[in-house]
């Protein structure tokens, strides 16, 4: 579990936001929420490509939706790249960690 020491907030970028409402139906309050999900999973994510450091974070919303979010950190801010709706092999892998 990654445990941030400083208060955090969230940087959205227009562009991605709207791109994760358009592609995925997925507003940012969702995005919000996931991250405070007692039960979810922050993992580093290895991309080549990427200037910056990503992060996987899979977590459930208010309303009990499960999502997939690509995230990086600029300073105490979280900016999210993308979210979409775990799949099934998602869902499961995640219900059998926990």
């Amino acid at each position: 579990m990654t445990v941030w020491k400083e208060p955090v907030h969230f940087q959205w970028d227009a562009g991605n936001q709207e791109k994760n409402w358009q592609k995925h139906r997925v507003t940012h309050v969702e995005c919000e929420e996931a991250f405070f999900d007692p039960h979810k999973r922050v993992l580093p994510l290895a991309s080549a490509k990427a200037a910056e450091v990503r992060h996987l974070l899979i977590g459930g919303t208010a309303t009990g939706r499960w999502l997939f979010v690509v995230f990086t950190l600029r300073g105490h801010a979280v900016r999210v790249i993308s979210a979409r709706d775990l799949n099934q092999k998602e869902r499961r892998l995640y219900e059998e960690a926990t």
